[in-house]
């Protein structure tokens, strides 16, 4: 089949390329001809919360990667859209994640298929975790554009009968992030980050915005017995916002001598030092749909901590692979704790990975394509 990926990709950074692009990966080791189509524009530079949205590793090997959509033009996704048309894709596949982008890829798709095309929606999320006015209608548009749709997680499947009731919605898990590298051994890892050998670590990763909850878990930190224990945390990830309010809440805590504070982007080369060098992932989040964090803690084989919204607690099983713990400072110390008094370790990550099997690309792929 001909398979058109319209998204996020090289040179573009960040998960949602590194998702469209192992996609495009897995597609194409089944033998289908695959095409990703990705932005000129993804953001003006005034919206964008970080530092810069583009890479500065290499562009991903063998895939076949063309700039074409400018997200606030709407001249350019007539343009974008009849191009795509003329190529006579059997599938268009698409992921969502913002209703800002609905109004340039729900006008792409509709202009690009033909007849016999089928449009494919991958879901991060339907209901953004930063609710804006509009966004009701942006996201509604987008989802009249497409025929059929994959959702990461129960709650959004949930979520998309306040959009469609009369088209397919399919549950399939989020795959696991395979595509940053293999394990490295513990102590090579802190080696590498300049970490002590023997201590304990905890890993909060990824962008650092309010409903990812990392204040929570500077709050467990404060934990008596935590510092008694020696347990530090690593914070890798790039603030998006309010990065005054975090550095005046460590400050007020008095956990500076706690925390290992790594807040720039990571680069896809270096996703595997921090992963391979904890001994516990923790997602505090305060709402969530599904997590790529979460498949890369699989993907490494780290046992995590996660807070019961969303679809988290459907692939951390509590107690066998990780716990799964209410939107507390207090719980999340709690387990955090019982990880590292309890020896719990080698049980933990065995179960680990049992379940990442169920992750593979392959299965994810077959399921959709099915």
């Amino acid at each position: 089949m001909k398979i058109i990926i319209i998204g996020t990709a090289y040179p573009f950074r960040g998960g949602i390329a590194s998702f469209n692009e192992r996609l495009a990966e897995e597609l194409m080791n089944m033998g289908h001809e695959v095409i990703i189509y990705t932005f000129t524009l993804q953001y003006p530079n005034f919206l964008f919360p970080g530092k810069t949205q583009y890479s500065q590793e290499p562009a991903p090997e063998k895939l076949i990667i063309k700039p074409l959509i400018n997200s606030i033009n709407p001249f350019n996704w007539i343009k974008a859209g009849l191009k795509i048309k003329k190529e006579q894709p059997d599938v268009i596949i698409s992921k969502f994640w913002l209703p800002f982008m609905g109004p340039s890829l729900g006008t792409v798709i509709r202009l690009a298929k033909n007849k016999n095309t089928r449009v494919i929606s991958i879901l991060d999320n339907i209901i953004p975790h930063e609710k804006r006015p509009g966004d009701y209608i942006l996201a509604k548009y987008y989802v009249n554009a497409n025929d059929e749709f994959v959702a990461m997680s129960a709650s959004v499947k949930e979520d998309m009968k306040k959009f469609t009731t009369t088209k397919p919605v399919k549950y399939i898990a989020h795959p696991i992030y395979d595509n940053y590298g293999e394990i490295v051994d513990k102590k090579t890892a802190r080696s590498h980050l300049n970490l002590n050998p023997d201590g304990k670590y905890v890993l909060f990763f990824g962008i650092i915005r309010n409903y990812k909850g990392l204040d929570l878990l500077l709050k467990a930190m404060a934990n008596k017995e935590i510092q008694e224990q020696n347990i530090q945390c690593i914070v890798a990830g790039e603030y998006y916002g309010e990065k005054e309010k975090y550095e005046q809440l460590i400050k007020d805590l008095g956990i500076e001598d706690r925390l290992i504070m790594r807040t720039e982007f990571i680069p896809n080369s270096e996703v595997k030092y921090y992963f391979s060098a904890a001994d516990l992932i923790v997602q505090p989040y305060k709402s969530a749909t599904q997590s790529g964090i979460s498949q890369l803690a699989y993907h490494f084989e780290k046992p995590m901590v996660v807070t019961n919204v969303g679809g988290l607690p459907e692939i951390v099983e509590n107690g066998k692979s990780g716990y799964v713990v209410d939107v507390n400072p207090d719980e999340i110390a709690k387990a955090i704790l019982d990880y590292f008094k309890s020896g719990k370790e080698n049980k933990f990550i065995d179960r680990v990975r049992e379940k990442k099997k169920e992750f593979s690309w392959h299965n994810f792929v077959k399921k959709m394509l099915d």
